[in-house]
């Protein structure tokens, strides 16, 4: 008996024109943690690839909920309160239209509100991910997430741990730079939202790229996409939890320069 192989979530590349800013050129954004304060309320962002992203993003929703969404019972609190934070912020956002039920988005779907499922509901609605990270002893913890686009990564394997055993596998992510990020995340004050901004090179266009630890990223050779996370911190007032939020671009490696893009191959190796 054939069996036919399932459509792929996302058959071609979801793009947006350019990237907002090269971070590898800028010495603020170039080494980590390469935090700066947020502007107003730029801690969200609707951009040209609202619409095809919003649409993947439904699709994962509906088909693979139990690997995009998590939350712990202690972050339920949290959970709501960025569940009313969202949609204040979507209340004056351009293209959003709110009732006391359902949210219009930009692109025209309109998305019943449920508080019940806070994540869920908000994942639907905006393009970041959001993961919420509360105290614990002397480290923060992944208590809740709503993950449409890991960049290798999996929600399953990281939830309720620690910032140091999420970033394990990350080199770079020392005990000095552990100890600088608790720092900061203790510092943050719900007035003064923080954003840094990652960079890398791909051969895949795939938003949604899932990898357990231990599990290599393939290495590029034609370099063909640039993918950058805009990942800004914000306090909840109220509970007092983190909110990380991921908004992610890709874009044809051609929409940058070739010297910009020697530079970012250079500094990805």
């Amino acid at each position: 008996m054939l069996t036919q192989t399932p459509a792929p979530l996302q058959p071609a590349p979801i793009l947006q024109a350019r990237l907002p800013h090269l971070p590898w050129l800028d010495p603020r954004t170039r080494r980590l943690p390469g935090i700066n304060p947020v502007e107003g309320q730029d801690w969200l962002r609707v951009d040209e690839a609202y619409a095809p992203q919003m649409a993947l993003r439904d699709r994962l929703i509906d088909s693979h909920s139990p690997a995009v969404h998590a939350l712990l019972p202690e972050a339920e609190l949290a959970a709501a309160e960025l569940y009313a934070t969202v949609l204040g912020w979507l209340a004056t956002a351009p293209g959003f239209t709110l009732t006391a039920t359902t949210a219009t988005r930009p692109d025209g779907v309109t998305v019943p509100l449920d508080p019940a499922q806070p994540l869920l509901t908000l994942g639907r609605l905006v393009q970041e991910d959001l993961c919420l990270l509360q105290p614990t002893g002397d480290e923060y913890h992944l208590t809740g997430a709503i993950l449409c686009f890991p960049a290798s990564w999996t929600l399953a394997q990281k939830i309720g741990r620690p910032m140091t055993a999420i970033h394990d596998p990350v080199p770079l992510y020392n005990a000095d730079l552990a100890a600088r990020v608790n720092r900061m995340f203790t510092a943050i004050r719900p007035d003064q939202p923080l954003w840094r901004m990652n960079f890398l090179t791909y051969d895949d266009f795939t938003l949604h790229q899932p990898r357990r630890e231990g599990e290599k990223r393939p290495q590029p050779t034609d370099h063909v996409y640039i993918r950058c996370e805009r990942q800004c911190l914000l306090r909840l007032p109220v509970t007092g939890a983190v909110v990380f939020t991921i908004h992610t671009y890709v874009v044809d490696a051609g929409s940058v320069s070739p010297e910009d893009l020697a530079a970012l191959r250079a500094a990805v190796h």
